[in-house]
């Protein structure tokens, strides 16, 4: 069983349902957007929703991916930064509670933490402030970091830091581990279209986008998408939504059938599809029953508010591997 790092920005989750989308507008904030915000627009957005109880979790892409990985029984790891403060204290006991073993640099600075507006169609919008967690830098790297893992998972909402990006996707290449990149944003993307072709090209070795994300990459719709990312490393996952997903390496392309879902919250559904797929690789499974594993796990994570499940909901998705795995 192969262990698995993942790399990116340490966040505290504080999850509020919204009860309509009129209060995005009155908070400037685009609907389905991951907008980072200063110390004072988020104690604006908090005062505004103050009437809403919130609840809180662990969060942050990559950490959502490696946790998940952790609850389907395999060992991973996570690094990143925090503030010395009672955020940073739950971001670490939690993260430890959920088996993942923690490789964190501190800041006298505050935890990053993210509020998630969740509109009543399930649709999230995510107002980060980063706080700590945009002080990982590249000096904070070490090779040691590295040891006894053999994928290493970054979030792309990391690439604003290019430096730290391309020394860690270098040094994970030369202690010999597989890169893995989720693309995170469309607007990320946008904004870093360059830098983002420049290291998947050269460094990485898996890509999971979903099809704004792949557009935005790509300019392409999404089968066209999924063949030119192919092109440009080992294994390319382009996530349709309520229509799948397809895999493709080489000249072989899967398409993974969607799952049936509730939905209540997307909040993590890309996140643990990932994790889904990790786990199944990190296993030895075939690229079909990874992509079954992601679909099933995001989308079980969607009919929750938040990206944590519950013990009842990880035993359901437990029996269902059983199943998957046993039928291939």
């Amino acid at each position: 069983m192969k262990k698995i790092l993942g790399m990116g920005n340490a966040l505290t989750d504080i999850l509020l349902q919204i009860d309509n989308d009129n209060i995005l507008s009155e908070l400037a904030l685009p609907k389905g957007s991951m907008q980072l915000i200063d110390e004072a627009k988020a104690v604006e957005i908090s005062d505004f929703l103050r009437h809403i109880q919130p609840k809180m979790a662990t969060g942050g892409s990559a950490s959502n991916t490696i946790n998940g990985i952790t609850k389907l029984g395999n060992e991973a790891g996570f690094f990143g930064k925090i503030g010395t403060d009672t955020v940073g204290d739950f971001f670490l006991k939690n993260s430890v509670e959920n088996g993942v073993t923690p490789h964190l640099q501190y800041s006298q600075i505050p935890s990053g933490r993210c509020t998630v507006l969740v509109s009543k169609d399930g649709e999230r919008t995510l107002c980060t402030f980063l706080g700590a967690a945009c002080e990982l830098e590249s000096k904070d790297l070490s090779t040691e970091i590295f040891n006894g893992y053999d994928i290493f998972h970054i979030e792309g909402y990391l690439v604003q830091n290019h430096d730290l990006i391309r020394n860690a996707v270098r040094m994970a290449k030369n202690e010999g581990l597989k890169v893995s990149i989720d693309l995170a944003s469309y607007n990320v993307v946008e904004g870093n279209l360059d830098f983002l072709k420049e290291i998947v090209s050269e460094y990485v070795d898996i890509v999971f986008a979903n099809e704004e994300e792949a557009k935005a990459f790509t300019g392409e719709e999404p089968e066209k998408a999924l063949n030119t990312i192919a092109n440009m490393c080992e294994i390319a996952v382009v996530k349709v939504g309520k229509d799948g997903s397809y895999i493709q390496s080489g000249n072989e392309i899967i398409r993974i059938s969607p799952r049936k879902a509730n939905c209540i919250d997307t909040t993590g559904a890309g996140d643990l599809y990932a994790a889904g797929f990790l786990f199944g690789l990190a296993n030895n499974f075939s690229y079909n029953i990874c992509g079954e594993i992601g679909s099933l796990v995001s989308g079980k994570v969607v009919e929750v508010l938040g990206a944590k499940m519950s013990a009842e909901v990880w035993n359901d998705i437990y029996n269902e591997i059983e199943s998957i795995t046993s039928k291939n």
